[in-house]
């Protein structure tokens, strides 16, 4: 399972999510692997929540997970 996080100094998306297993921080860096992975699990069905804990659906998550690099 995983969270988005949000930017309260710029008031909007972080550029990290938490995999909230062991509350790991995965930056969106093309060059990670645990980013890679986390586009992968998502995309086969891992939860993917938003950054207020709200449970994004299947399309939601494919539809975020699409608009990154």
């Amino acid at each position: 399972m995983y969270k988005l996080t949000f930017d309260e100094i710029k008031k909007q998306a972080g550029n990290c999510v938490i995999r909230l297993s062991d509350n790991a921080f995965i930056p969106f860096d093309p060059a990670n692997t645990d980013y890679a992975n986390f586009k992968k699990e998502v995309l086969a069905g891992a939860e993917l929540q938003d950054d207020t804990g709200n449970v994004m659906t299947q399309e939601q998550a494919d539809a975020f997970i699409g608009g990154l690099a």
